[in-house]
């Protein structure tokens, strides 16, 4: 079991064998899949350190950084609702986060000041070369559900990165015409366009599509609408659906129906991990290891 922590208890992590050095903030935290992630991890590099779940309250963010701080943590990932306060707790936030606008993994430094860093455009970037064998950068991106959250962070990491193209599109015009609006510095004159989210506008896009994502939580309802018209995907897309409940939503086997590669969300949550991962111990990533914990663990709560 991976029960939660608190900041009344956290103490007690630390005197566990192994001790507790790396967690992940959160309010609800119970949810979270990282340590069934990072534990195999540790483990498998001989690292003499456990990962566990911190429930923190959004005005307790700063005293439970400096506590376990204080406790000898390496550092702690950060998730709903606190990515974007972590950005104002940190003493240096990395650029790209900076430009995400929101942390989700800190790292102490030997002098004990935070550093802000973000996975979630790290860990795209690392599933799209993983998993379709592409690089973000020649690829002429779709993305539906470009308000913000994990969205917003593939829309601006997809910018960073330079793609070919990037076609937002968003169920309230306005947001995806806000994001874009704040990318054309990164991607000028067409590269970054919306569209409507219209059967129509998204058959007419499609055709110049190599890669379609998914950043809403459509389709883990049986009753959710389809996301895009019938026939439209074909073979030669990438599809990528950043929704992972149910394993095989209707998208991903519409997708693959068509013999087009398409993928849930699950490796993005394993490339974050191993992104972060990665910057604490400035090593590669026990890559498999990871992949085992986490699809063990979905598997038992799906």
């Amino acid at each position: 079991m991976f029960p939660f922590y608190t900041l009344d208890t956290i103490a007690e992590a630390t005197r566990l064998s192994p001790p507790a050095r790396l967690s992940v903030f959160g309010d609800p935290v119970s949810h979270s899949l990282s340590p069934q992630m990072h534990d195999p991890a540790l483990a498998a590099c001989g690292i003499e350190a456990r990962y566990v779940r911190l429930e923190v309250a959004s005005t307790d963010f700063l005293k439970a950084l400096r506590t376990i701080r204080d406790l000898g943590f390496i550092g702690t990932n950060v998730t709903i609702p606190h990515k974007f306060t972590a950005l104002d707790s940190v003493d240096e936030v990395d650029p790209a986060a900076r430009r995400l606008g929101a942390v989700n993994t800190i790292l102490f430094r030997p002098d004990g000041s935070a550093l802000g860093r973000n996975s979630d455009g790290p860990g795209f970037v690392r599933t799209v070369q993983e998993e379709f064998g592409a690089e973000v950068k020649d690829l002429r991106i779709l993305l539906l559900g470009a308000g913000g959250g994990a969205g917003g962070a593939v829309a601006v990491q997809s910018a960073l990165e330079g793609c070919h193209s990037l076609t937002l599109t968003n169920r309230t015009e306005a947001k995806a015409a806000a994001v874009a609006a704040s990318l054309r510095d990164l991607l000028p004159g067409d590269r970054c366009r919306t569209i409507p989210w219209t059967p129509e506008a998204l058959a007419a896009a499609l055709p110049d599509i190599d890669l379609i994502i998914n950043g809403t939580s459509l389709g883990m309802s049986p009753e959710d609408p389809a996301l895009l018209p019938e026939g439209t995907v074909t073979s030669r897309h990438f599809v990528y659906d950043m929704v992972y409940k149910p394993l095989v939503t209707p998208l991903v086997a519409t997708a693959r129906a068509a013999g087009a590669k398409a993928i849930n969300g699950l490796p993005m949550l394993l490339w974050q991990g191993v992104q972060s991962f990665e910057w604490w111990f400035q090593r590669p990533a026990p890559v498999e290891a990871m992949r085992a914990g986490l699809e063990e663990a979905v598997s038992r709560r799906i």
